[in-house]
């Protein structure tokens, strides 16, 4: 198995002086499924983002600023700061969103450079350790790794691998826990940089009634002629602003937790969304929303706050992207950005500081599966082909391919170039599922992740917080293409419901077997519906019971994981949400 050398130590040496008190600290908020008009610093005038929209007075914004179509590549590309094309993402589930091993993260830079490191949200990058955000340079992380949950309210969630319990609204709960990082850090007297990836407007719409209750019945504003909906999808519209208006609430705590502990002026705050909006929502007229390459699927604002070097209301027009990040937060902060590959982002400190920096010749490829897009400062080629000029038509409404066939000409040798260096293996993933990794005594093995065979069924089509039920034969089975990186032996718990106990089931990898009984039935109704607004389309979730079901002798090396039942006297085995495991020895 590849095994991931941590590219912390390597860059050790480049830290001469790690504990600087000129290093600044970095707080990164990114939110998910939130478009780019969804603050009041857009021109929208149903909600109110006043601590989002300080971050813009009082630092720098970016006009043009461009992520990715859907979350996991948006998070890879703002991690690694390289097209997601480059790193093993191309999808959002189903092992399609990990980032490749050999790549270097943000953290793993910032960690090498001293600093302590944090995750608080939904990490969306590989669950199973080294793909954790454990195994990539974060010290710390509370949240959980898929791409949606399916309960906002004290649900399931982990804490550094651990199952845990969540306190409250989850995005409340993340910024506590952020917040108690950083001040655990700033007395340690080390700098931290803090990502809070947090998982909200994402559907399923649940918010506190506090900020559903100033939505319910509001009237609200409607511009966008060209992207009409039903009535009957208000509701949704009106929980994603409640939703926006309680990441704003978020962000004003941490604004004042970093006064509170007299770091604010000199934290890097940086706030950006992951795409466009995940309804017909007000866009400033553009074109798309989440899923589309077109402007309004990924457009996205970009504020930068440090008051200890950045003039406030800088405003800045040049074309940027996530890609950016990494370099630029590096470059501000002091730290090293040599990786062993080439970064597509550039660093944008020259622009944040009012230097020279113009790059008005850059283009930027934007991309979801076969949908390819390519933006100059003037001009979107999009990916049926069609060129359009941003300034003059930045709804995309008129296409003007055969004025400009140059123009139209050296976009598409953009596209034609990435799809020939990409496109061939895309979607090719032999990638297996790591269990029992050397670096983290914890693995978790989802439904998401598992491949259910026979009359097992997926609680939803959407399998990131999904179950499966319908075991109804012993010839039914859940297996994972697996990969053991260390030989021990490993404590197995289930996670799991069930009408009736008796079923008799084993856990088999290769040569190893554990034997097991469902002892105890757990009969439980589905959660969630009861805080949604509006009706969902993911599953819904239940308090699954965790019960150990003995230990297991791995042995190192390649095979398939096997979940089967031996014996179901009732009608059903049981219904399978997770399993973990922790070695022992």
């Amino acid at each position: 198995m590849k095994l991931r050398t941590s590219f912390s130590c390597l860059l050790v040496l480049f830290s001469s002086s790690l504990f600087a008190v000129d290093h600044p600290n970095v707080v990164v908020f990114l939110s998910d499924d939130q478009g780019w008009g969804d603050l009041s610093s857009s021109g929208n005038t149903d909600l109110a983002t006043p601590h989002i929209d300080s971050l813009k007075t009082e630092g720098a914004s970016f006009d043009r600023f461009y992520v990715c179509p859907v979350c996991s590549p948006t998070r890879a590309e703002f991690l690694t700061g390289r097209h997601h094309a480059r790193s093993g993402v191309y999808s959002t589930s189903a092992g399609g969103e990990r980032m490749d091993l050999d790549e270097t993260t943000i953290a793993d830079l910032f960690h090498a450079a001293g600093y302590s490191t944090g995750a608080f949200g939904k990490w969306h990058n590989g669950m199973q350790y080294p793909y954790h955000p454990n195994g990539r340079g974060f010290d710390e992380f509370y949240g959980f790794c898929s791409g949606h949950w399916g309960n906002y309210f004290d649900p399931m969630l982990e804490h550094n691998g651990q199952i845990v319990d969540g306190e409250g609204f989850c995005i409340d709960d993340f910024t506590n826990h952020a917040m108690t990082f950083m001040e655990s850090a700033h007395k340690d007297g080390k700098p931290f940089f803090a990502y809070l990836p947090y998982n909200t407007p994402h559907s399923p719409m649940q918010v506190p009634d506090r900020f559903w209750e100033k939505f319910s019945d509001k009237p609200l504003k409607f511009s966008n002629e060209q992207q009409k909906e039903p009535a009957s999808k208000d509701n949704h519209k009106r929980c994603a602003l409640a939703m926006c208006e309680n990441l704003d609430w978020n962000v004003g705590r941490v604004l004042d937790k970093l006064e509170q502990m007299g770091v604010a002026e000199n934290t890097i705050v940086v706030w950006f969304h992951d795409n466009g909006p995940n309804g017909v929502r007000w866009n400033g007229g553009m074109r798309g929303r989440k899923g589309s390459t077109d402007e309004g699927g990924v457009r996205s604002p970009l504020y930068v706050k440090w008051p200890a070097g950045i003039d406030a209301g800088t405003n800045i027009s040049q074309i940027s992207s996530a890609r950016d990040l990494l370099p630029t937060l590096c470059d501000l902060a002091g730290v090293s950005y040599k990786t062993e590959k080439p970064l597509d982002g550039k660093s944008l400190k020259p622009l944040l500081l009012g230097h020279s920096g113009h790059r008005d010749d850059r283009i930027l490829v934007n991309q979801w599966g076969k949908k390819i897009s390519a933006r100059s400062q003037q001009y979107r080629l999009d990916h049926q082909g069609r060129l359009y000029d941003m300034i003059a038509d930045p709804e995309q409404r008129n296409d003007i391919t055969r004025q400009h066939p140059n123009i139209s000409k050296q976009l598409m040798s953009v596209v034609q170039k990435h799809k020939d260096q990409f496109m061939a293996g895309y979607y090719q993933d032999e990638r297996p599922f790591v269990i029992a990794h050397p670096g983290s005594p914890l693995t978790q093995l989802p439904a998401r992740d598992g491949v259910a065979h026979g009359s097992i069924k997926r609680s939803n089509k959407f399998p990131n917080c999904s179950f499966f039920r319908n075991w109804k034969s012993t010839d039914d089975k859940i297996t994972w293409k697996a990969e053991v990186g260390e030989s021990g032996r490993y404590n197995v718990v289930l996670y799991y419901a069930a009408k009736g106990a008796g079923a008799k089931c084993e856990l088999r990898f290769n040569n190893s077997v554990l034997p097991f009984e469902i002892k105890t039935a757990h009969d439980v109704p589905e959660l969630g519906a009861e805080h949604d607004r509006d009706a969902r389309q993911e599953s819904y979730v239940k308090n699954f019971k965790s019960v150990s079901i003995g230990q297991i002798d791995l042995k190192r090396g390649t095979g398939t994981m096997t979940l089967q039942a031996t014996e179901i006297p009732g009608e059903e085995a049981m219904e399978f949400r997770l399993l973990t495991l922790e070695r022992i020895k």
